[in-house]
């Protein structure tokens, strides 16, 4: 069984483009085979996904070629990234037609600076992890770099350009500065972690936030894990409204976050769990008293905490996300 895509609710961006409201995530690379991640785009297409979530950095763009290649380009939304150690002006262009040939395109929809500096990680590394030329958010440095993200639109090989892993303090220097606008932000967005005044902020901005970890990322790196960290669809809350629903929590946070405004782009390779999440979204929508109740679940857990992108000089990840309302440069 498959979903029509015409029933998935779309996302007008600021240029007028509509962008499916649902994606794929394919940020597997630490644990799930890149064959496997690009059988699951292959799939969610046939049930109706047309938006796919990718970047350099997983590792899997090459294999997840071979699948889109053989799908109608003008049917499809497909993402991808810039990674950190591609910051420079000259790498920006080179990075980006790296990731079109091995998606075999001609072109992305979006293409997204992945984090908000140069700071580079080897794979695997663990928390205590950091890198010799690391360094705090310098403005001027990202201009140069986003500077160059502009010229792949002016080039064609790329329709948008947006940000990820971005503060308020930060998207505000950039919009003072920017010949062209960041056409989304992606951030961590789960019920535990809404990120009500970024989420705002960036929605008044005319930017569309996409959100990773929809579902509260249980199978996340073992360098992101915390003591204290919890888990979104062992939330009671969540869990009732869920059996009342007859669906799966994941499905539920899915749900809520394209009902709420953002466009969640959860990973999976089960045909089953990636079905029923897009299912989830063209179903009946939450009642107000159940959007309420999810809205108060919020416990400001970030899962996603960066902490081997940090500087020597840092003293926390909290310095990462500029905690203290401004730019740690």
């Amino acid at each position: 069984m498959s979903v029509d895509p015409a029933l998935v609710p779309k996302r007008r961006l600021n240029t007028g483009a509509l962008m499916p409201a649902i994606g794929l995530g394919t940020f597997g690379s630490d644990h799930v085979a890149a064959d496997e991640v690009a059988a699951a785009v292959a799939g969610a297409f046939e049930v109706g996904y047309r938006h796919f979530d990718c970047a350099s950095v997983y590792g899997n763009e090459e294999a997840i070629g071979r699948s889109l290649r053989n799908l109608p380009r003008e049917e499809i939304w497909v993402t991808s990234k810039l990674w950190n150690d591609k910051h420079a002006p000259e790498d920006v262009i080179a990075a980006c037609q790296q990731s079109l040939e091995d998606l075999c395109l001609e072109y992305l929809d979006t293409y997204l600076v992945h984090w908000p500096f140069p700071n580079y990680h080897p794979p695997g590394c663990d928390l205590t992890s950091r890198s010799p030329g690391a360094r705090p958010y310098i403005h001027e440095e990202f201009m140069a770099t986003w500077a160059s993200m502009e010229a792949l639109v002016q080039l064609g090989l790329t329709r948008h350009i947006g940000t990820s892993n971005m503060t308020v303090p930060k998207l505000q220097r950039l919009l003072t500065d920017a010949r062209i606008r960041p056409a989304v932000n992606e951030m961590e967005l789960h019920p535990h972690f809404q990120q009500p005044e970024l989420f705002a902020y960036v929605l008044a901005q005319g930017i569309e936030p996409i959100g990773f970890c929809p579902l509260g990322s249980p199978h996340r790196p073992e360098r992101d894990r915390e003591e204290g960290d919890t888990v979104d669809t062992d939330d009671p809350v969540l869990a009732s409204i869920a059996t009342a629903r007859g669906i799966h929590p994941a499905s539920l946070c899915v749900k809520w976050a394209v009902q709420r405004g953002q466009t969640p782009i959860p990973f999976s390779t089960n045909p089953d769990h990636y079905r029923a999440n897009l299912e989830a979204v063209v179903s009946e929508p939450l009642t107000g008293d159940e959007m309420r109740a999810i809205r108060a679940t919020d416990k400001g857990c970030r899962l996603i905490k960066g902490q081997v992108f940090l500087w020597r000089e840092g003293q926390s990840w909290l310095d990462i996300w500029d905690a203290n309302g401004w730019i740690e440069e």
